[in-house]
């Protein structure tokens, strides 16, 4: 195994816990809408158990592992035993207490944000000795040692294909059998859309028989097990074995059904019943046409107290870009930043207007969505973001609808940031840094999910003095650019919030001015820290956000006119360190005039189905090299301490 620095794949035992505050919202809801909020979590919370399986071989082991541990005893409980029986230090019972939360907030051994694996921070033999003396060992032996067996080995190993999710050789997928390449899943998605199948909600298995023949085996997500439409059955394509089948999940999806019916008997309306009876019929049957159903119902549900959704959602950590992660929220409205939200949509159309593409490329008509800012009751899946964009359909979206909501709870605890740990921000910044980052994340995340993810249009029938190429029938977005389809996304959307910035939030005068430089900085210190996320021994990223932020970084810098400045120099300690610097007088000018003409190739190449030039387009601005002046590889080794210039 090469040498690698494993502090990169252990969780520090000085990682921060941050509350989401929402009681005084759910404590405002009626014993109705705290009933079907109840049964809502429910069938979230046994739907996420989900994202396990999809995530590595051993993730379903060391959660069953935690959940026997932590439900017999208490972590005071277990500290005692673990100190004065196990043999553990404090420091050690610690790390074992962080590594747990880690598997607990990531819903597996990868973390959510940059998909590399984590391993406990202490001996794989004091790990035994604490399960061994725990109360649910004593209590159930056999079955312990069984879990135990099942992850112990593969819970600390970091093998090179073991440190991130990737497939093949390249990394951990389950949503692929082992031994599947890239290849393989090219092929089977050329499959599923000839047959009109969405990877959504499948895994693909290649079994490989004795006589070496291949089958390559497709698996719905479902309750039932029998094959009940012409989807389900064998077939021949490119002269390869190909099998459908249902089940997949079927037991936690059975859970998620029932507690979907129990939410029914307390529901405010009609359409949230119709909505709660196409996603049963989405899970029961694994039909993707009824999730696209019941989002529509969920659409149509508009300002709900209680808002939820839940389903295979996002294609962030499947390597092809196409299978999506189960996911589900319930949350209150928070009113007060609602309004805010609101007030952005009003004037929607002034901002699409201001869009730098061509009209033919933009959607017929805005459809103005529902934007709403939520406190978090429940988040099922494998991290919480601050604001999302729903449905992932594009037909829907395009022609349709869909709602924005902002995390208003996860917003405000993205907020702290200690001034002393700001890193690659020059002194004179971090105090306006840490006064207005809060209220430019407002501004970010509004306008991402708004104008990002709610603009722009798929071609399909066009004017041929246009366009060359265009989507054809069955084809999607996420089918088509696959692999990069979802950083792709994520940096038109990023964008936006740099060529846009308005009163809206009650920014004016100075502190208007303020607040739109801090989110043009903020961008640009992002970019550097995503580095973090890239791995230079495979030359690829690790996490669909921080590319694009890196990418953004990019465009910014290759701006010139010093718009954009990043420095390396030496502390006065000799160790190195950089620091990254905005011109506030060159942001309405030379910024926005930079951003806009990069939108502006992003959505086209999107909008015609250009794969080939969209995919070079971006990778050429993903690339990271070790070139002069910005030595972005020997950056990345660079921690950002904040230390002075010696």
């Amino acid at each position: 195994m090469a040498s690698f620095d494993k502090s990169q794949f252990i969780l520090p035992n000085h990682v921060g816990i941050v509350p989401l505050e929402n009681r005084a919202s759910f404590e405002q809801l009626s014993l109705r809408e705290k009933l079907y909020a109840h049964y809502l979590s429910l069938a979230a919370w046994y739907g996420g158990l989900i994202v396990l399986l999809q995530t590595s071989p051993e993730s379903p082991a060391i959660y069953a592992m935690l959940q026997r541990i932590f439900r017999t005893q208490s972590p005071d409980e277990l500290r005692t035993i673990a100190t004065s029986t196990a043999g553990l230090s404090d420091t050690d019972y610690t790390s074992f207490l962080v590594y747990a939360a880690g598997v607990y907030s990531n819903m597996g051994n990868y973390k959510s944000f940059g998909d590399s694996k984590f391993v406990p921070n202490l001996p794989k033999e004091k790990l035994k000795k604490l399960v061994w003396s725990s109360l649910a060992f004593q209590n159930n032996q056999e079955e312990m040692t069984t879990i135990w067996e099942a992850c112990e080995d593969r819970m600390f190993s970091l093998e090179d294909h073991e440190r991130q999710l990737g497939l093949g050789s390249e990394g951990i997928s389950t949503y692929f059998s082992g031994n599947c390449t890239t290849e393989d899943a090219k092929l089977a998605q050329r499959f599923l859309d000839e047959k009109e199948i969405s990877a959504y909600n499948t895994r693909l298995f290649k079994v490989v028989a004795p006589d070496h023949s291949v089958q390559y085996e497709v698996r719905l997500a479902s309750v039932v097990t029998q094959e009940e439409d012409n989807k389900c059955g064998s077939y021949q394509f490119e002269g390869k074995s190909f099998i459908v089948k249902r089940g997949d999940y079927s037991s936690l999806l059975s859970r998620v059904v029932t507690n979907l019916n129990k939410a029914k008997e307390h529901t405010a309306n009609d359409v949230q019943v119709k909505m709660l009876e196409q996603y049963i019929r989405s899970f029961t049957l694994g039909s993707i046409t009824g999730h696209k159903d019941g989002s529509r119902f969920w659409i149509k549900d508009k300002g709900p107290i209680v808002e939820s959704y839940i389903g295979f959602i996002e294609s962030y950590r499947d390597p092809s870009g196409t299978r999506g992660e189960f996911e589900g929220f319930v949350a209150m409205v928070h009113k007060e930043m609602s309004q805010k939200f609101t007030n952005l949509v009003g004037i929607s159309m002034k901002l699409i207007a201001e869009l730098p593409w061509p009209a033919y490329v933009e959607k017929d008509t805005f459809l103005r969505p529902d934007f709403t800012s939520l406190d978090i009751l429940t988040f099922a899946g494998s991290g919480i973001p601050a604001g999302i964009n729903i449905p992932n359909y594009d037909d829907i979206r395009q022609t349709e609808g869909f709602k924005n909501v902002a995390l208003g709870n996860v917003v405000c605890a993205s907020y702290i940031e200690e001034r002393d740990k700001l890193t690659f921000l020059p002194e004179e910044d971090k105090d306006l840094y840490v006064k207005f980052k809060g209220p430019s994340f407002d501004v970010q995340v509004g306008l991402h999910e708004l104008l990002g993810h709610g603009s722009g249009k798929l071609l399909s029938e066009v004017c041929l003095q246009h366009v060359t190429s265009w989507y054809k029938a069955g084809e999607t977005y996420d089918g088509k650019f696959s692999s990069v389809a979802s950083t792709y996304e994520e940096c038109r959307h990023s964008g936006f919030s740099d060529l846009f910035f308005f009163r809206i939030f009650g920014h004016e005068g100075q502190q208007a001015q303020d607040v739109c430089f801090i989110n043009w900085l903020h961008m640009a210190r992002a970019g550097v820290q995503a580095l973090e996320y890239y791995t230079p021994e495979k030359s690829t990223w690790r996490q669909a956000h921080m590319q694009a932020r890196f990418v953004i970084l990019r465009v910014l810098l290759e701006a010139g006119q010093g718009l954009v400045m990043l420095q390396h120099f030496v502390g006065s300690d000799g160790l190195p360190d950089a620091v990254v610097t905005v011109d506030k007088s060159k942001i309405s000018t030379i910024g926005k005039e930079a951003i806009g003409a990069f939108l502006r190739k992003l959505q086209w190449y999107k909008s015609t189905a250009d794969v080939e030039q969209g995919t070079k387009f971006y990778e050429r601005y993903s690339a990271v090299t070790d070139d002069t002046p910005e030595r972005f590889l020997t950056l990345q080794k660079t921690r950002g301490r904040g230390r002075e210039q010696g």
